[in-house]
């Protein structure tokens, strides 16, 4: 099993715009971020919709979705997914958020049902891995929350779809992660140049466990 991390990422390293909200999660500016998902046959299918171009950033995103049996995210993820994901959301497998509001579990269609988790990104791990099966736990997001994970070397995989755009400002993935951290090496894994994105995968060795040996 492998936890992993699937970000899109602006070249200057913003992962979402400037004033992110409920009402506007991708923040002013990010539109070039996500717009080069939204037509991939791949991505499509999951929202339940036909057609989309069936290319290599599709298959790219078709791997990700195939491999995933559980997914972690922040309160904030799915506070601003919650309304345009609906009652069919594209996860179809089980999703546990971070929260400190305990709430019942929602079961939703297509198999994707979200629990409610108070105890710390440890404990929302762990259960997200017993639930995977043999498939990858992918930790959704938002930033914050990759952020935990990549500060406890949880990540095993680190997957960033560069984006051919300048964002100038916004929210940064790796703000502050190297705070008073050693430096953690990383294993080049893939590297796939499409039209529309470049896409990087990095394996990240655990730091604790190698330095303790």
């Amino acid at each position: 099993m492998t936890v992993t991390a699937d970000m899109a990422i602006s070249l200057d390293g913003y992962i979402a715009g400037t004033d992110v909200t409920l009402d506007n999660p991708g923040g002013h500016g990010a539109e070039p971020l996500f717009e080069w998902i939204h037509n991939l046959a791949s991505w499509r299918e999951r929202q339940g919709m036909t057609g989309g171009e069936d290319n290599q950033d599709s298959e790219l995103m078709r791997e990700w979705f195939d491999a995933t049996g559980a997914v972690v995210m922040g309160r904030m993820m799915y506070d601003t997914g919650a309304e345009f994901w609906g009652d069919n959301p594209p996860f179809r497998a089980p999703v546990f958020v971070l929260t400190h509001r305990p709430r019942p579990t929602l079961v939703k269609e297509g198999g994707t049902t979200f629990t409610f988790v108070t105890d710390g990104i440890h404990s929302a791990l762990d259960r997200a891995k017993a639930a995977a099966g043999n498939r990858n736990v992918d930790i959704a997001g938002g930033a914050h929350t990759v952020r935990q994970y990549l500060a406890e070397d949880l990540v095993d995989e680190l997957q960033l779809h560069v984006v051919p755009a300048l964002l100038g400002d916004g929210l940064r993935l790796f703000e502050g992660l190297g705070t008073g951290q050693r430096p953690r090496p990383v294993e080049p894994v893939r590297v796939v140049h499409t039209p529309l994105a470049v896409h990087l995968k990095y394996r990240l060795p655990n730091v604790r466990e190698t330095s303790a040996r």
